[in-house]
């Protein structure tokens, strides 16, 4: 399975990478920088370089072309301001979906928020991010031509993961290492009866394979 992700370079997508090479997938990221590749190279990925900020939609289409699936997981950055959660968070996202409309690709998947909202408020720039997440999350919810997936992690952390999680459509506050975040995107991914649900994940008692497969059957 050919899976373009955006934010290849970013800590979960390079995690995602680097497990979908091991599963026998091939793994495309989407990078800013071309000093990035390395990176990319060394985690079993194809680098692409190209600024979602910048990029056309028919740029867009051309690295989703012949692509299986997309994975929406970019970000602005906790250091970023306001505007480039709109640029990124939101913008980009749906160019990215656009892009993956354009190019056939159904099966799309995003790294969201826990308590993603358009409707949010709040002046604080932490309040902009999850109106960017929640407005960008309802667009690609809305697309009939995707079958996506939303994936709204707790509180990352840099922890060794676990692979014990609670994935559910409410699961409550609570902290989760980006290793079982990116090992839930694969899963999902293999998991096509997942389409259309929004799902939040944090640390649990489940194994994670246990957990997406309870979930699909719901």
């Amino acid at each position: 399975m050919r899976v373009v992700i955006a934010g290849g370079h970013g800590r979960i997508g390079l995690r995602l990478a680097r497990l979908l090479a091991a599963r026998g997938h091939d793994p495309v990221g989407i990078i800013r920088r071309a000093e990035q590749a390395d990176d990319l190279l060394a985690a079993g990925a194809e680098p692409v370089v190209l600024d979602l900020e910048a990029a056309s939609p028919g740029d867009v289409r051309r690295v989703l072309e012949g692509a299986d699936a997309a994975v929406f997981a970019a970000g602005a950055g906790p250091g970023s301001g306001a505007d480039r959660k709109e640029t990124v968070d939101r913008a980009a996202a749906v160019l990215f979906a656009d892009g993956a409309e354009a190019a056939g690709v159904r099966r799309f998947l995003v790294v969201s928020s826990m308590g993603a909202d358009a409707g949010h408020r709040g002046d604080e720039i932490f309040d902009a991010y999850l109106r960017a997440k929640g407005a960008a999350d309802d667009d690609i919810r809305s697309r009939p031509g995707l079958d996506w997936t939303v994936l709204r992690p707790g509180i990352l952390t840099d922890d060794a993961g676990t692979g014990l999680v609670r994935l559910e459509a409410h699961t409550g506050r609570g902290p989760v290492p980006r290793d079982d975040v990116a090992a839930a995107l694969a899963e999902l991914l293999d998991t096509p009866a997942t389409a259309g649900l929004t799902l939040e994940l944090i640390s649990g008692g489940v194994p994670l394979s246990v957990a997406v497969k309870d979930i699909a059957g719901n």
